[in-house]
């Protein structure tokens, strides 16, 4: 605060500047959620080819869900970091307009990136309260809408996913085997008691795998 009460004057230079370093670490948090997701992902990977083995074709496919789910979590992630690199040169542009202008320069790009950083809850929260300064310093007209629509999937989404792309996954991860295993297994004599047995212990596996990738999504 300035003497008279009033907002001490913040040099535009050291706020761009500010801006950058702020983006910079909220792209370095996004690269760390990406590998974190990624671990789990190869995970839920061993699990799927222990599942095929035994023939658990139910349990196959509900890991191959989550692993769509998995990619599709790094594709929104990486998507983000790619708006990010966007608002980091546009920042650079801000402050070559700045030496040359002497002041910061209104900018759609800007704001067009920034409504589509404020709609991914992993950065919401940072990227809305970046939006206000932006405003207030004259690159940004208007506050941007908050609202988060279509961030979240929707828990019936994955159960209509195309069959096709589960398939994908399926094949992907037991190279082609899943299509037999199953068969194998339940037309083996004493093999549903011996197969219910197991899917009770991969289901709580299963389970804290879930539980885990969503606290990384989250």
């Amino acid at each position: 605060m300035g003497i008279f009460g009033k907002s001490a004057t913040v040099d535009p230079k050291d706020q761009v500047k500010q801006w950058t370093s702020t983006i910079r670490k909220e792209t370095y948090k996004l690269d760390r959620q990406i590998r974190g997701i990624q671990r789990e992902e190869e995970k839920v990977k061993r699990s799927m080819k222990e599942a095929a083995k035994k023939g658990n074709k139910d349990v196959c496919i509900i890991l191959a869900k989550e692993i769509l789910r998995s990619r599709k979590t790094i594709n929104k992630l990486i998507t983000s970091k790619t708006h990010m690199s966007s608002i980091q040169m546009q920042m650079k542009n801000q402050l070559s307009v700045l030496r040359m202008a002497g002041s910061l320069q209104k900018s759609t790009e800007v704001m067009q990136t920034m409504h589509n950083l404020i709609k991914v809850p992993e950065v919401a929260a940072t990227m809305r309260d970046l939006s206000k300064e932006m405003m207030k310093a004259g690159i940004i007209e208007e506050m941007l809408d908050d609202t988060m629509e279509n961030v979240m999937d929707d828990p019936e989404d994955m159960e209509e996913e195309a069959q096709s792309e589960i398939d994908k996954v399926l094949w992907e991860i037991t190279a082609g085997a899943l299509g037999q295993a199953p068969m194998a297994v339940t037309e083996t004599p004493g093999g549903s008691v011996l197969q219910e047995t197991e899917t009770v212990e991969e289901d709580d596996d299963l389970e804290e795998m879930k539980n885990r990738l969503q606290a990384l999504k989250s």
